[in-house]
């Protein structure tokens, strides 16, 4: 099983790093990737358990290995940031924003809900974070869009109305942490898109919109924003999340963008399977990527040459 905890910390270096460190004290649990940026202010982390790279068989210690692990993680963000002092571009409602626990195969599906739901009672139920459920685990019903609507302000407004409830937890965000959304799902591919001169803000603003699942040139499975980065000469990025790499590829993204922009570059946010990128266009450099499989294998071989 995987677990790609979203932090909202991406500027302080002592800070990210101790996250990762909290994150990777649970026994057989390897942290794989982290993945920081300034302007989203935000680390991506990818954790694995020993049996996703051949150690072990995936018993339920193991799993449950994840869930201490995010909750480790959790509890040190509840130390090292208050979400009242956050200022990024990304959506966010939490210090742990999202914390999924992601299967590669559907017949993981099961054991990763049930990991899942472990996660978030201990959140809800050790550290005092609401929790609320999204995905799968809603069967749809519930989009981590709708729930960041706003911010933590307008969450805390609809708790407050009853128009919302957490899934675990109190009624009241915690004062540091917020909220956290936990799920169960494939792996999603996050995807940015910078645009070259003369495209501005209003141009990534379009894009967006158009190539967005439900806009007048929709990708299936696809959501789009679009934001300016003023650690990198404010250059106009669309940001894309791929909820379901085999509907649409990274590539068919591009190619959307391209009818309406001249992509300048694109940035991978964590480790996309490599089938995610089948048929991407030459010329196009990529920051960040590294694929998941080859990941996973580095670190079975690196435990084994340590005979763990």
């Amino acid at each position: 099983m995987l677990a790609i905890p979203n932090f909202s910390e991406g500027r302080d270096r002592v800070r990210i790093a101790a996250i990762g460190e909290a994150l990777t004290r649970a026994d057989g649990v390897r942290l794989l990737d982290v993945h920081s940026d300034p302007d989203h202010n935000r680390s991506v982390y990818t954790l694995t358990d020993g049996a996703w790279v051949g150690v072990g068989e995936g018993t339920a210690g193991q799993a449950a290995a994840l869930a201490d692990a995010l909750t480790a993680g959790a509890a040190a963000a509840v130390e090292l940031l208050d979400i009242a002092s956050y200022e990024g571009l990304h959506p966010h409602v939490g210090t742990l924003d999202v914390a999924p626990i992601v299967y590669m195969d559907d017949a993981d599906r099961g054991a990763a809900c049930a990991q899942a739901l472990v996660l978030a009672e201990r959140l809800g139920g050790e550290l005092g974070i609401p929790v609320f459920l999204y995905g799968v685990l809603t069967e749809g019903r519930v989009t981590r869009a709708a729930i960041r609507r706003g911010g933590p302000p307008a969450l805390q407004a609809r708790i407050d109305s009853g128009d919302l409830v957490p899934d675990f937890g109190p009624r009241r965000l915690h004062p540091r942490a917020g909220a956290a959304l936990v799920a169960a799902r494939p792996p999603l591919i996050a995807f940015n898109v910078e645009l070259a001169p003369p495209a501005t803000l209003e141009t990534a603003r379009l894009v967006a919109a158009l190539i967005r699942e439900g806009g007048a040139e929709g990708l299936p499975a696809v959501r789009a924003i679009a934001v300016t980065l003023p650690h990198r000469d404010n250059v106009p990025q669309v940001s894309v999340n791929i909820d379901d790499y085999r509907q649409t590829g990274v590539a068919a993204v591009v190619h959307a963008i391209t009818r309406h922009a001249v992509p300048l570059r694109g940035e991978v946010v964590g480790l996309p399977p490599r089938a995610a990128f089948d048929g991407f266009p030459d010329g196009l450099p990529v920051s960040g990527l590294r694929y998941l499989e080859d990941s996973l294998a580095t670190a079975a071989a690196e435990l084994a040459d340590s005979g763990a």
